[in-house]
């Protein structure tokens, strides 16, 4: 993977950001790249221009049809391998709103196997208090068989 990001756009290869864990404790998220190196100025550029493109990113925080999105980071991204790195992140750590930090970070979720992309913003954000106020092994172990699912159909992939 690395090498496809590599031959086709450069480095570097790894994407990071911050975000919030357990107890508000900031960490590293590392995914593999997948927009172009210049990609915040393209997003800039698209949302002055594009009043429907701006209407969806204030609505979503995505783009259905993301031009940053390079070919080898839409493969990616359908078949979530850009998110692989985060292993690291979860042997690392071993241990937004409240439900965040009361649960440690984690490779997949409720909304990724609920809809995953075709989820509105407010959604995702809904699943996840589902989820940290309703978990048990029950839904975990169930949430993993559906990660294989979702992944192997590219269910809500972009």
């Amino acid at each position: 993977v690395a090498l496809l990001i590599w031959r086709k756009d450069g480095a570097p290869i790894l994407f990071g950001h911050y975000r919030i864990g357990q107890h508000g404790k900031l960490f590293r998220c590392l995914k593999f790249r997948s927009m172009y190196l210049d990609s915040d100025a393209m997003l800039r550029d698209l949302l002055e221009k594009d009043a429907n493109a701006r209407a969806e990113w204030e609505r979503d925080h995505k783009l259905l049809n993301d031009p940053r999105i390079t070919p080898i980071g839409d493969f990616l991204r359908r078949t979530s391998l850009d998110e692989l790195p985060q292993l690291f992140n979860v042997l690392r750590y071993g241990q937004v709103r409240w439900h965040y930090l009361s649960v440690r970070p984690g490779m997949t979720g409720l909304w990724q196997v609920s809809g995953r992309n075709d989820t509105t913003y407010e959604e995702r954000v809904e699943l996840d208090r589902v989820f940290v106020e309703k978990h048990s092994l029950r839904m975990r172990l169930s949430i993993l068989v559906h990660t294989l699912r979702v992944v192997l159909l590219g269910s809500g992939a972009r």
